[in-house]
């Protein structure tokens, strides 16, 4: 039986959209705990003893789908997700991806779910994903990531369905506000 008092928060959007700064805020103002389906994916390449790059992740991230299906993600983040809900009423998921993982999680009724999708047009996602540190994408990279990703990944279905939105084209001030009044919005309480 779902607890209506449970909430997920889930964060969806285009690679370089802002999800990561969104999780960053939420987790350090409101200290909400969080599962990032993409450590299962840096966990297993680990664990095999291959060297931390796109090709081995992607590689990772397919066997797992294959093995497990499209809800992979959450059917192995699923135990980690019940054990958060058992000591808090709000958690947030970095990550979630496919339609089938959210299906999943509104299969499983463990909690409301409210899909936060993070937009910003894509010259600005693409820009910012050929500047970041970690794993920098060229344009024509970051092209093909975005067409897997709704291609392969099932990736448009949570974007589309989503509960709120925030869009990420202006100053960081200004995704900052739009992040503390979606917060406002969803009566998250700060922790001083």
């Amino acid at each position: 039986m779902e607890q209506k008092n449970k909430k997920i928060i889930a964060i969806v959007g285009m690679p370089g959209s802002g999800k990561s700064t969104v999780v960053k805020h939420l987790v350090s103002h409101y200290q909400l705990p969080f599962v990032h389906f993409g450590n299962i994916t840096i966990e297993e390449v680990r664990r095999r003893g291959l060297p931390e790059c796109q090709e081995n992740e992607k590689c990772v991230r397919q066997e797992l789908r294959k093995q497990y299906g499209m809800a992979a993600y959450a059917k192995l983040s699923l135990p980690a997700i019940q054990k958060y809900l058992s000591t808090t009423d709000v958690m947030l998921i970095d990550g979630l991806y496919s339609w089938s993982e959210y299906v999943l999680l509104r299969e499983a009724n463990i909690a409301q779910i409210a899909l936060i999708t993070v937009i910003s047009k894509r010259q600005n996602r693409y820009h910012r994903l050929a500047i970041r540190d970690y794993r920098p994408l060229s344009t024509e990279e970051a092209e093909r990531r975005d067409f897997a990703e709704i291609q392969d990944l099932e990736k448009g279905g949570p974007i589309a369905l989503c509960d709120y939105y925030i869009t990420n084209d202006g100053t960081m001030a200004e995704f900052e506000k739009a992040i503390e009044d979606l917060s406002q919005e969803l009566g998250l309480k700060a922790v001083s």
